[in-house]
């Protein structure tokens, strides 16, 4: 079965004591094999976006929120958030999808291949020749037994992108995956990261600043639209689907 994350009229409300901001995804669907990017300011809740959709942040009302893997699991996330299912959200978190950080975020006590390693371990998915082939495309293979404070930024971001990618999710969500790099590094991990996710047949959502980079690679983008209204500040993400405006 295909694997599909689709979002109606799902927000996320945040407050600093001064300042509130609403997060609306208005309508968004990230089947297998489709590539997206949510682009837009600085502050204007790309990452926000990215942690709902990555099951780690908690919606505060939503009209639709399902997921639907590539076993067959169909799921009412919304529901999951409301009757307090952490394990169930974490479990699914697991198996289903991976994640990419614009610093690498791995784990600076493990080598380069526990850190790879550490997705399949957690899905029950172990696959050492997978790993194998992702550090040979990525160029890492000679980094495996390095720690990571011995990588340059360039490589432990090859390191991040092997490891979103070992346990084979359906998913790959990259928060600015190529922020911390220089153009030529970024377009590289760029290029990399979408012909990956494309040969493993799962769906990529990117945050990022570099749309035309996006762009270059036939990655669609997912354009913010902010507005103000009475002091509070609101980011409205659309796909382009066809959906009803009225809130839900």
């Amino acid at each position: 079965m295909t694997a599909v994350l689709e979002l109606d009229f799902v927000e996320k409300i945040r407050s600093d004591g001064t300042r509130r901001f609403r997060l609306a995804i208005t309508a968004l669907t990230l089947a297998a094999g489709s590539r997206m990017a949510l682009v837009g300011p600085s502050g204007c809740g790309k990452s926000t976006a990215i942690d709902l959709l990555a099951l780690c942040s908690a919606p505060d009302r939503g009209r639709r929120f399902r997921l639907r893997t590539g076993d067959g699991t169909d799921v009412d996330v919304t529901a999951l958030w409301r009757e307090k299912r952490s394990d169930e959200l974490a479990r699914l978190r697991r198996r289903h999808f991976g994640y990419v950080v614009q610093t690498g975020g791995l784990l600076p006590f493990l080598s380069v291949r526990e850190n790879v390693l550490l997705p399949q371990r957690l899905a029950g998915r172990r696959d050492a020749d997978r790993v194998a082939w992702l550090a040979d495309r990525l160029g890492i293979a000679r980094l495996l037994d390095a720690l990571p404070s011995r990588l340059s930024v360039g490589q432990r971001q090859r390191v991040a992108i092997a490891r979103a990618l070992a346990a084979a999710p359906d998913f790959i969500l990259a928060d600015e995956p190529t922020a911390a790099l220089d153009p030529s590094h970024a377009r590289e991990a760029m290029g990399l990261l979408v012909e990956l996710v494309q040969q493993s047949g799962a769906g990529l959502l990117l945050a990022t600043h570099a749309a035309d980079l996006a762009v270059e690679f036939g990655v669609t983008l997912i354009e913010a639209r902010s507005l103000e209204d009475g002091g509070r500040w609101t980011t409205i993400f659309h796909d382009g689907r066809t959906v009803s405006e009225a809130a839900p």
